[in-house]
């Protein structure tokens, strides 16, 4: 049993006609046990198909999906669909018991055959999940990201194997969301568990994944460490999705000092630089926006417009000429 994958999905395609086709096609992945999995891609490509298709709330239309060796059955063949080692959770949280304390909602989910295992449990997920002051409190009174955490507490008291989170923080206030996704960092550390999330925002899974699956049109594209597809992007698509990267034709680039025989440059905002050394300035400042501790500063240059980053605030003004440093880009 020491070569059998942990989870695995072989050739599976899962398909839904229409105006526009969606759903996944002749997948082949192996997700690694006790690290977290992120699968990015636009709307549409198929992330939250392939994350249905893992559990078993849906049934491939070919190839199989296994854990632990054996077949995943389908919602046909299982009266409650979902595989009895996994535990999704999702954005919506209409399965909590509004008017029940947090104690409660979480306590419910395990048995009441020893009362004080029970109770420890609950204390010891509500410690992890920073939660015991909000235990005495009724869910109804809580905020989005607070509910989002008694959803994981709920799924994970049970010790799944394997923890599912289909776009977990979009409901969440971007103050709670740090908190909550280091404490299933710790979590992920401290017990083993496996969790495999689904996002649109590269924001969540560069930090979180220590695994990253882009997915484009139901096909997985790219996979890797988030650092190494980050950095060097093997398409164009993979790009635009994790930075809001500049994309320029062959003829713009050169207005950058890059001669490309590719169709397409791309150059991330943090690979360029002001240099007042430079004598070339060809670049005028046309916005300055305030972002907190840095600037998104756009450039133009006849009718190429560029988006950089910078960390002096205050330093440049509106209309200000300046000449360009590009320490790197990608062509495509």
């Amino acid at each position: 049993m020491e070569n059998v994958p942990f989870l695995q999905a072989i050739s599976i395609s899962k398909l839904y006609t229409g105006d526009i086709s969606s759903g996944v096609k002749n997948i082949d992945l192996n997700i690694k046990s006790g690290i977290i999995t992120a699968i990015i891609g636009q709307s549409g490509s198929g992330k939250s198909t392939l994350l249905r298709l893992l559990y078993g709330l849906l049934s491939p239309d070919e190839g199989t999906v296994q854990f632990n060796g054996e077949r995943i059955w389908g919602p046909e063949e299982k009266l409650i669909p979902g595989h009895d080692e996994m535990k999704m959770v999702t954005q919506h949280t209409d399965d909590l018991n509004l008017y029940a304390r947090v104690w409660d909602n979480v306590a419910v989910m395990l048995p009441n055959t020893n009362v004080k295992i029970k109770e420890e449990k609950t204390d010891l997920i509500l410690t992890q999940l920073n939660m015991q002051h909000l235990a005495k409190k009724r869910v109804a009174d809580l905020s989005g990201g607070e509910k989002q955490r008694v959803a994981i507490a709920r799924a994970i008291i049970t010790q799944p194997k394997i923890l599912l989170l289909d776009e977990p923080f979009n409901q969440v206030d971007a103050s709670f969301r740090e908190g909550l996704q280091h404490d299933i960092r710790e979590i992920v550390k401290q017990t083993g568990l496996t969790v495999i999330m689904v996002s649109h925002d590269p924001a969540e899974v560069l930090s979180m994944a220590d695994e990253l699956l882009v997915l484009q049109d139901g096909e997985i594209t790219e996979a890797g460490h988030p650092k190494l597809v980050y950095q060097t992007p093997k398409q164009l698509y993979t790009a635009s999705l994790l930075a809001n990267c500049n994309i320029l034709s062959a003829e713009e680039a050169l207005l950058c000092g890059i001669t490309t025989h590719k169709e397409t440059v791309v150059i991330y905002p943090e690979w360029i630089r002001i240099n007042p050394a430079l004598k070339t300035n060809n670049w005028v400042i046309s916005q300055i926006l305030f972002k907190g501790f840095y600037e998104d500063i756009i450039l133009e240059n006849r009718d190429v417009i560029l988006r950089i980053i910078n960390y002096e605030n205050d330093k440049y003004k509106a209309g200000d000429e300046v000449a360009l440093e590009i320490k790197r880009w990608l062509e495509y």
